[in-house]
């Protein structure tokens, strides 16, 4: 075994956990990505996905993905720089840009390339970034390949991020980069006071909108839209891996900032540019959110009825109040196993552990569709309760 073998060989964690029976990742579903799934053949509950308007397995996407592919083929075989550039992109781009409130989009392959390439290329060495520390893995990533300073604030903790701030030059470039809703605590991001501080000292903001398109604002607009702070915010970052029930990602911002992107985010302009499947079914999902505002209505009402049903129950869910609602474990073996005993129950949920969170602070994340019903709560809600008594996560 060569050098490198034996380094990596000592990384062992994966082969303990499927030893004791409580290895939890890489469950193959055999179904739809609906409220209900097939997993080795047996039906199971799923509270862990990131379709919050459950729109994964809607005709009109389906169709719309499927004309694609018979007008466009599979793929385009090249970079949205050279080849790759088809008219249903640069379509979706600008309805993008006029659904977020801003000048231009640019679509990436990914949303985790959106913030690879944009974090890392906007600022340079004389500059700073500013960013929450439970930001997502994808900004973190971007940041880490920028040249400039960076500092991190505690999580939403304004005074924190002031402090930051003031200790920096007035006159250097400086960009704080938040999360809107934050996506394993489900918290919101405290825009409008980040907004009043980037005013006073000269900063860009950055938004990261994930999980708050499709879930907050107008028609799903996200948290900008919801706080009224869009004009302020220069630059907007959204997926379509969650509510546009899709996959790939966008950066809406001004026009020089965009054109500043086109030329110089690697991401973007070294990697094969979003299938046209991909980009009609985020075009149609987008359609959607527009014409059946029902759905958003339907997940707060369905989210608040969980956050109600896990206080109630005596769960620890932090300060979350979207559907991405956190169950406190604390105990890395106790998540593994509750997750274990929770699927044998019929609830597919998600286990959140160490490295990814420190060892106190690991959880389950249970997120909701706007397709779930009150009846499927109340069967989780009983199996959660079941379970957590039986490891002393509740009384």
């Amino acid at each position: 075994m060569k050098l490198l073998q034996q380094k990596l060989a000592k990384y062992d964690a994966p082969q303990k956990a499927k030893a004791l029976g409580v290895y939890p990742y890489f469950r193959a579903i055999e179904s739809d990505q609906d409220t209900e799934v097939i997993i080795n053949g047996k039906k199971v509950l799923m509270f862990g996905s990131n379709s919050y308007l459950g729109l994964t397995n809607h005709p009109k996407i389906k169709e719309a993905a499927i004309e694609a592919t018979k007008k466009y083929g599979t793929g385009c075989a090249g970079s949205r720089f050279l080849n790759g550039t088809l008219d249903i992109h640069t379509r979706l781009e600008q309805r993008l840009a006029e659904f977020v409130g801003k000048e231009e989009a640019i679509i990436y392959s990914t949303g985790f390339q959106v913030n690879l390439g944009v974090v890392s290329c906007l600022t340079g060495r004389a500059d700073y970034i500013i960013w929450d520390e439970l930001d997502h893995a994808s900004i973190i990533e971007g940041r880490r390949l920028s040249f400039s300073t960076q500092l991190k604030y505690k999580h939403n903790d304004m005074d924190s991020l002031e402090k930051v701030l003031k200790s920096l030059p007035e006159d250097k470039v400086k960009l704080i980069v938040t999360d809107g809703v934050f996506s394993m605590e489900g918290d919101v991001a405290n825009l409008p006071e980040i907004v009043r501080l980037a005013e006073k000292y000269n900063a860009a903001t950055y938004v990261d909108e994930a999980h708050g398109i499709g879930v907050f604002g107008r028609n799903g607009r996200g948290t900008c839209d919801h706080f009224g702070v869009t004009k302020d915010v220069d630059l907007i970052m959204g997926t379509f891996s969650k509510s546009f029930a899709s996959l790939g990602g966008f950066i809406a911002t001004d026009a020089v900032t965009a054109n500043y992107l086109r030329h110089n985010s690697r991401s973007y302009i070294f990697s094969a540019s979003i299938t046209p499947a991909s980009t009609a079914a985020a075009n149609a999902a987008l359609d959607i959110m527009l014409s059946e505002p029902e759905r958003i209505e339907n997940l707060w009402t369905i989210t608040n009825y969980a956050l109600d049903g896990f206080r109630n129950m005596g769960c620890e869910i932090g300060n979350t109040s979207t559907p991405i609602i956190p169950l406190y474990i604390r105990d890395n073996n106790k998540t593994f196993m509750i997750t274990r005993e929770l699927f044998e129950e019929g609830l597919f949920v998600n286990p959140v552990v160490s490295p990814a969170v420190p060892s106190q602070d690991t959880l389950i994340r249970f997120s909701l569709m706007a397709t779930h019903t009150k009846e499927q709560l109340d069967y989780a809600f009983d199996k959660i309760e079941k379970v957590f008594k039986k490891y002393e996560v509740i009384k």
